[in-house]
């Protein structure tokens, strides 16, 4: 491959002959992974990892991912995913045959997705060239992004880091040098979200499901008694996040003023509005650091694992 060729010759005495420059324009800059870094377990099991999320995410639409640096460049694929992760629907063709077409259709899907990522142009270590030129770290870096976007839980290895070469023509020759990227963070055992209390509690005691609800229930009613409001059901009255909102003012000692949420909720984004403040509210606070998309419909159980909403359920449930 020519990659691995530009590394190995890299390697060489200083007499051994250089590349032709047709190889690589003068002033021409190129980034290639080594070939260590390529074979190392870690960077492999990174790749099956997001290729099983992908195809797990895509089945209904039966696409099949079989390889991350073949597949992903034309936007096809990334068309799709992104449409199914952030639930939204992109006016892009669905089939794009040539190379300008494909790459309109890619510098579209990417501008959402920065969006989506809050991230800049400039800053995103992805770009339309990169991806449509089969870039695999440029893709590895855009998948492991969405998926922490997207999917946080999603089981990626820890610190994967691969050794770049970075080669570049110059009146003498090839120039390189080499650097090390990080493609997933390196998080100590205290750094790693807790794990869903609930996720933990339908695992070994599904049976108790219902009686945990029972007493959520009461304790929530409990503080929203001033406020001559109760709850029946945590399924279905928190999803418009007026309920959620007025309980953090109550635990906190938050007061929101009527101008900051919709009250009586109309529309899906007015929903929205007062699930992504619900979020912030907690964040702030430092009470509630778990990567939550406010477009997918958190549900409340995921809300009461905040520390100070979960300490106080923890005593009604205890006390039921």
């Amino acid at each position: 491959m020519e990659s691995e060729f530009l590394y190995d010759l890299l390697q060489l005495p200083k007499e051994v002959a250089q590349p032709a420059e047709e190889e690589l324009p003068r002033g021409g800059k190129k980034k290639y992974l080594s070939p260590n870094s390529k074979r190392s377990p870690k960077f492999e099991e990174l790749q099956k990892v997001l290729m099983e999320w992908i195809n797990a995410t895509l089945l209904p639409e039966h696409i099949v991912v079989r390889s991350l640096e073949e597949d992903m460049f034309d936007g096809l694929i990334l068309h799709h995913l992104f449409q199914r992760l952030a639930s939204i629907k992109l006016e892009v063709e669905e089939i794009s045959l040539t190379s300008a077409s494909q790459r309109h259709k890619l510098g579209v899907i990417l501008e959402a997705v920065n969006q989506s990522l809050q991230v800049e142009e400039k800053q995103a270590k992805w770009s339309v060239e990169t991806i449509f030129n089969k870039d695999l770290l440029a893709t590895l870096h855009l998948l492991v992004a969405l998926a922490k976007r997207f999917q946080p839980d999603l089981p990626l290895p820890d610190n994967v880091q691969v050794e770049v070469i970075h080669i570049e023509s110059t009146k003498t020759g090839l120039k390189s040098d080499k650097q090390v990227e990080q493609l997933t963070e390196c998080r100590s055992h205290k750094d790693q979200p807790l794990q869903d209390a609930f996720d933990e509690l339908f695992k070994l005691a599904p049976e108790k499901v219902h009686a945990v609800k029972e007493a959520i229930v009461s304790f929530v009613n409990q503080k929203l008694e001033r406020l001559g409001l109760s709850v029946q059901s945590l399924d279905t009255q928190f999803a418009d996040g007026v309920i959620l909102l007025l309980l953090i003012g109550q635990l906190e000692g938050f007061f929101l003023h009527l101008k900051e949420f919709y009250l009586t909720p109309s529309s899906p984004t007015e929903m929205l509005h007062n699930v992504t403040l619900a979020l912030d509210l907690l964040k702030d606070e430092g009470l509630f650091s778990y990567p939550v998309n406010p477009e997918g419909n958190p549900s409340m159980e995921t809300f009461l694992c905040a520390p100070s909403i979960l300490s106080g359920a923890s005593r009604a449930v205890i006390q039921a």
